[in-house]
């Protein structure tokens, strides 16, 4: 893997898995925040990168074409060595240590077969279906001003470990939908990020992909 100068201000060459999902957003959002955005859909297309990201979409189906495409292993095996990584909606799902779904919460074998990389237990869909989609502003820990969040079919992190950062919760009043107030939708573990919104289909609003791009540089 080619080096990144920490210091030099050279940018990063951070991959988007490119199996499922808001795959163009996030390269067009990476090349914004300063970073060499590249789509990875091959395990060799692994070997250079900084950084990856886990883009939103159906956690179930990136989890099976992860498998098709025989991307599971070597991304695991990058991610356990300490490759930085961003995960947005279901890339949260697949890089959390324990994923919560109706599917494990009846007996039956969960759908998702998640990453480990985040100390973190998280509900699949916990805000609810298409229909309750709904946007937020949210205060950002490491990023100056409200953040607009846009959350589609989106999970949340049940429970965090010792280790893991809360950056961004949902505030009282702050969605609309049940239960959400106090939610926890933004966490990071060392250089792993994760949030359940989308800041992607934010243009012009690129800070959530500058601080990631920042953590890779930093690492």
């Amino acid at each position: 893997m080619p080096g990144c100068d920490s210091t030099s201000g050279a940018s990063p060459v951070i991959g988007v898995l490119a199996l499922q999902g808001g795959v163009a957003e996030h390269l067009a959002a990476l090349d914004r925040s300063g970073a060499v955005a590249k789509p990875i859909r091959r395990p060799e297309e692994l070997d250079d990168v900084h950084g990856v990201v886990l883009p939103g979409g159906e956690s179930t189906t990136m989890s099976r074409l992860l498998h098709t495409f025989e991307l599971f292993d070597p991304l695991r095996e990058r991610l356990a060595a300490g490759l930085p990584a961003y995960g947005s909606c279901a890339g949260m799902v697949l890089l959390a240590g324990e994923v919560l779904d109706p599917g494990a919460d009846s007996g039956k074998d969960p759908a998702v077969t998640p990453f480990g990389a985040l100390d973190v237990a998280v509900r699949r869909n916990a805000f609810g279906r298409q229909v309750d989609s709904f946007e937020a502003e949210l205060a950002f820990t490491g990023v100056d001003g409200p953040v607009h969040a846009v959350f589609i079919r989106a999970p949340w992190v049940e429970r965090v470990g010792r280790a893991v950062d809360v950056l961004a919760e949902i505030t009282p009043h702050g969605s609309g939908v049940a239960g959400a107030a106090g939610r926890i939708v933004a966490v990071q573990q060392g250089r792993v990020l994760a949030t359940s919104f989308h800041p992607e289909l934010v243009r012009g609003d690129e800070r959530v992909h500058r601080h990631f791009v920042q953590t890779v540089r930093a690492g």
